[in-house]
């Protein structure tokens, strides 16, 4: 593993970030002391879809469940609207 010295960090630390992303972590040190290791976050695991899958039941109507009722609220032509 590589190791830099603190002014090396700052002066390369977008290429040495490039790399520790590809794989190659390095350590940073000062006067010669390891100070800090830097490496790359492993990924986060994909958003699972579907984990409901079978314990909800959805109506085959949901998508125009209430329509007519919405509209009539939107347009002004429902009673409910005025009160």
């Amino acid at each position: 593993m590589k190791t830099v010295n603190m002014h090396e960090a700052k002066t390369h630390l977008s290429k040495l970030i490039e790399e520790a992303v590809k794989g190659e972590p390095f350590v940073i040190a000062r006067a010669g002391k390891p100070l800090v290791k830097v490496s790359a976050i492993e990924a986060a695991p994909a958003k699972r879809t579907g984990f409901l899958k079978g314990q909800v039941d959805c109506p085959d109507d949901f998508i125009t469940m209430g329509e007519d009722e919405i509209t009539a609220l939107f347009d002004g032509s429902d009673d409910r609207a005025r009160s």
